[in-house]
């Protein structure tokens, strides 16, 4: 989803769904319920506390948001229930085999997809019957690469095979290319048909929210938006 449509003001004006945003918990609560509605009428919402991680987490029921486990990746095959990622930069990964109806929604930043929150969603999906080669996998809005200048110390992070996701940017520095980076990582396991949005979210402050843009801009705060997945009853 997008930052349109919802009850926040201020610098997280919209569809804020971000629970450690500084936004009004009736706000907060009143945009998750719209964006579920929207998604999966009657559903079950469910979320984690992501902490970028590589740790993913197999749902059969609802819990209270007090009880989130620490994880980045959540799967169920279970109907009625909607899984949802918070982003505000970092990559969104939702998952799906049609055929088993097992699905899967992944927070991918970078030190998420390097550690293999990917990997480790794919095989909790394959725990509940799911066939890695039969998923369909979803990248929603992420930072794009022309936005994305990183260090020396980051790029230093990554193994020589993965040097075709840094461009050299300015003396130092390098563009890196997030969402390539998730597309490869899926597509080495198998998962045969992977599609990118190609939406930037530092480039466009109207549609989405943007760590890296709230930060460059000084701001106190940065909405998060969603990403959701569920099976129907």
């Amino acid at each position: 989803l997008t930052r349109a449509g919802g009850v926040s003001t201020g610098v997280t004006a919209g569809l804020n769904v971000g629970l450690g945003a500084g936004d009004d918990a009736g706000a907060v609560a009143e945009n998750r319920r719209r964006a579920a509605e929207a998604v999966l009428p009657g559903a079950r919402l469910v979320t984690v506390y992501q902490v970028h991680s590589a740790q993913a987490v197999a749902v059969t029921r609802p819990w209270d948001e007090a009880d989130r486990p620490q994880a980045d990746a959540l799967v169920t095959a279970t109907p009625g229930l909607l899984l949802g990622i918070v982003t505000a930069d970092c990559a969104p990964v939702l998952l799906a085999d049609r055929a088993t109806g097992v699905v899967g929604a992944a927070h991918a930043g970078w030190k998420g997809a390097h550690g293999g929150v990917l990997e480790a969603a794919v095989a909790a999906m394959g725990a509940l019957g799911a066939d890695r080669t039969a998923l369909c996998a979803a990248i929603g809005p992420c930072i794009a690469r022309d936005s994305y200048e990183v260090g020396a110390e980051f790029r230093a992070a990554f193994a020589e095979d993965e040097a075709r996701f840094f461009t050299a940017g300015r003396p130092g520095h390098w563009q890196f290319d997030l969402e390539a980076y998730v597309v490869w990582r899926l597509e080495r396991m198998g998962v045969e048909r992977v599609d990118p949005l190609g939406l930037d979210t530092y480039a466009d402050d109207a549609r989405f929210f943007s760590f890296r843009r709230a930060t460059h801009r000084g701001e106190p705060a940065y909405g998060r938006q969603f990403s959701l997945i569920g099976l129907p009853r």
